[in-house]
C-alpha cells in the first residue's frame, strides 16, 4: 500500500467513523446511509432507504468486519488500512466489494431520477455523508465530470470510486472524493 492509498483511506475513515470515537461499527455504517436520506428527504421506511441500508449492511458484512482483527466489534484506523491493504488489491473486484452499495448511493443521490448526478445532488450527497465542504465538492464534481455534461452518469461515478478505493494516480480528481487530502 502507498503513502497516497493511506492518506485516502484516513480520509474515507475520518467520514466514516460517524460518531468521532475513532472506530467504525455497524452503526456508523448504518448512519452514513440515514444521514444521507434525511438529507434527501426521504423516508426512513421507503424502497430506496431499504435498498441502501441493506447494501451497507452487506458493506459492513464482506468488507468491514473481516478487518475487525481483534473481533471486538469495531475497528480501527490501523485495523481499517490493513484491511483495505489485503482486501482492496484487485479493481477486478469491485463488483462484489463495493459496486452494490455504490449502485445503491447512485440511485438515492440521482434525485430527480434522470439517470445522472448533476452537481446539486453531489454535493448533497458528500456533505451529507461524509461532510466534504461545499468548495471541495464543487472542484472534484468538475474535475469527475470527465465529459463535461454537467452531470455524473453510472460510469463516471463508478470509475470516480474505483479510482479513489483501488487507484495510486498522485493527480487522480477521485482522490478528493472523501474531502480534500493533505499533505
Amino acid at each position: 500500500m502507498t503513502a497516497l492509498q493511506n492518506r485516502k483511506y484516513a480520509q474515507w475513515f475520518r467520514g466514516a467513523d460517524v460518531d468521532g470515537d475513532g472506530f467504525i461499527t455497524q452503526r456508523d455504517v448504518r448512519m452514513m446511509s440515514e444521514r444521507y436520506i434525511a438529507a434527501r428527504g426521504a423516508a426512513p421506511h421507503s424502497a430506496p432507504a431499504r435498498l441502501l441500508a441493506e447494501g451497507m449492511d452487506e458493506f459492513w458484512r464482506n468488507v468491514i468486519v473481516p478487518m475487525d482483527q481483534d473481533g471486538d466489534g469495531k475497528v480501527d484506523l490501523r485495523e481499517m488500512t490493513e484491511g483495505f491493504r489485503r482486501v482492496l488489491t484487485d479493481p477486478a473486484l469491485y463488483p462484489q466489494q463495493v459496486e452494490p452499495v455504490t449502485e445503491c448511493f447512485f440511485d438515492l443521490v440521482d434525485l430527480n431520477g434522470d439517470g445522472k448526478i448533476d452537481r446539486a445532488e453531489f454535493q448533497l450527497m458528500f456533505d451529507a455523508v461524509a461532510g466534504v465542504p461545499g468548495e471541495d465538492c464543487a472542484e472534484v464534481f468538475a474535475a469527475l465530470d470527465r465529459d463535461g455534461s454537467g452531470a455524473l452518469d453510472r460510469a463516471e461515478f463508478h470509475q470516480a470510486i474505483t479510482e479513489f478505493f483501488y487507484g495510486n494516480d498522485p493527480e487522480a480528481p477521485a482522490n478528493h472524493l472523501f474531502g480534500r487530502l493533505t499533505g
